[in-house]
């Protein structure tokens, strides 16, 4: 492996770690379940949240560097909104994963089916 390619690869993982870790905290993960909806100001999401205002804007800070969210500045207010591209490389990086194991799911239904097929034959011929 080419050291561009390993260095490639380095910093993909260290996105990757960045969203997972981002979305591992259970507040965090609740931030963005309250914004899936649609935009939200960090008042709104205080309320849904139950925790103050300074700890909803930390854990918004946490998932805007992770490439989560985006903040839109409307007077006063700041609203908040997922950003797809994050929630595309999580499924793209998923996907990759799902394929493994669509075709080991495959491989076992196969040798299921041939197992029975075979007892199938077995029983018929002692009966």
């Amino acid at each position: 492996m080419t050291k561009a390619i390993y260095t490639c690869q380095c910093i993909y993982m260290e996105g990757q770690i960045q969203l997972f870790q981002a979305l591992a905290d259970p507040a965090r993960l609740r931030i963005v379940e309250a914004i899936r909806a649609g935009e939200c100001a960090v008042t709104d999401i205080v309320e849904h949240m139950h925790i103050h205002q300074s700890g909803v804007s930390r854990h918004l800070r946490i998932l805007a560097e992770a490439g989560l969210v985006q903040m839109r500045p409307q007077g006063q207010k700041r609203l908040y909104s997922l950003r797809k591209e994050a929630f595309d490389r999580l499924e793209a990086w998923v996907g990759r994963y799902r394929g493994h194991w669509e075709a080991r799911l495959e491989r076992f239904g196969s040798a299921l089916d041939k197992n029975r097929a075979t007892a199938k034959t077995r029983s018929r011929g002692t009966s």
